[in-house]
């Protein structure tokens, strides 16, 4: 069960052609889709005494997908697919000559740039959205979430489609998905991100995270308590997280350069396209059980990225590095931000790739 599932399953109560309800979940004509970003199942369950009410709801374990990355995610959410066939397949990656930073629509390392005229979203993710589907067979269809998102390269890729209310903070956010569901047959996908935010610069599970965590529970307690009667809210996330605490600097080692002409990704997995094809028993050699690092066709054919199409073959690059336990590869001096940062996503391991699945129907 991926997070590729979950909108259909919660479209097929709102009679929408062609969605299959293949995760059970309630059938409701009023439902609000909470994402809160970087709540991870592992972490919640971990801390659950800090979130009573998300704690209290009926759940499961769902997988992200790989990589287990915000803007894969949330294309995996818009439309259906695993990243191998919407082919956002990572925070940044090589699209022709350019390497998008997907979650600003800008070259990497360069956020002034911004790339939506020559990379235009709605090309590089060209499939059409769950929620253009939904829109178009007649649901009231609408996104709360941060205000500054409206109108980003991403958002114009992966969830065009609904009305768009942009959103400050919690009161905001919660009304106005409460306020999205009053009419029939309407869905609302709403979407939280600070909890990443506190994770990232703190760390999971720092007292910061935890308090935050607080805070999101509250958010979501309010926006149940508040629902029209009959209707549906469901919380998931994106990715779990994992603190970083054994760091490999790409800038200042010479031996990983060799053969390597662009290297993508982020800390906790990084695509590297080649001029060589010895780079692959380089950094197997240098790595060790730090990672797995595989070839494009291995890791196609491991299924790590589902079914492949064209789309994302090339943005995959020619060998894939997925780390393992608290390590990460980072750019010290291209990615001086990234790279200090204390909580870290993107890889295989559970703590990243399981979220939860929760379901509150209103009485």
């Amino acid at each position: 069960m991926t997070i590729a599932e979950v909108v259909p399953s919660l479209l097929s109560g709102l009679e929408v052609p062609g969605a299959d309800n293949t995760l059970d979940l309630p059938s409701a004509r009023r439902v609000v889709l909470l994402l809160v970003d970087g709540l991870g199942h592992h972490l919640l369950r971990e801390h659950a005494e800090h979130a009573p009410f998300l704690s209290s709801l009926a759940g499961r374990d769902i997988s992200v997908g790989f990589p287990s990355s915000t803007a894969t995610s949330l294309a995996s959410v818009g439309t259906g697919l695993l990243s191998g066939e919407h082919g956002i397949v990572g925070y940044t990656f090589a699209v022709g000559d350019e390497v998008l930073n997907s979650l600003t629509w800008s070259r990497a390392g360069d956020h002034h740039h911004d790339l939506r005229k020559t990379l235009v979203p709605e090309v590089v993710q060209p499939h059409p959205t769950l929620f253009e589907r939904a829109a178009a067979a007649g649901v009231a269809v609408s996104s709360v979430a941060p205000r500054v998102h409206a109108g980003s390269g991403l958002t114009r890729a992966v969830l065009r489609g609904s009305w768009y209310r942009g959103a400050v903070g919690f009161g905001d956010l919660a009304l106005g998905a409460v306020a999205a569901v009053r009419q029939d047959r309407s869905f609302c996908y709403a979407y939280h991100p600070d909890l990443d935010t506190i994770g990232h610069f703190y760390g999971p599970g720092s007292e910061e995270w935890l308090l935050q965590l607080e805070f999101v529970d509250a958010l979501a307690e309010r926006i149940a308590a508040r629902l029209p009667s009959g209707a549906v809210l469901v919380v998931t996330a994106d990715h779990g997280m994992i603190t970083a605490d054994d760091r490999i600097d790409f800038d200042t080692e010479p031996v990983l350069w060799e053969g390597v002409r662009v290297i993508a990704g982020e800390p906790r997995v990084r695509y590297l396209h080649t001029e060589s094809d010895e780079v692959l028993d380089v950094w197997r050699e240098f790595l060790g059980d730090r990672a797995d690092v595989l070839s494009r066709e291995e890791a196609v054919a491991a299924g790590w990225f589902g079914p492949v199409g064209p789309l994302a073959v090339d943005r995959i690059g020619d060998v894939v590095v997925a780390m393992r336990k608290s390590a990460v590869v980072v750019r010290s001096q291209a990615e001086p931000v990234l790279s200090k940062l204390t909580g870290m996503h993107g890889s295989r391991t559970p703590q990243e790739l399981a979220i939860p699945l929760l379901v509150h129907s209103a009485p």
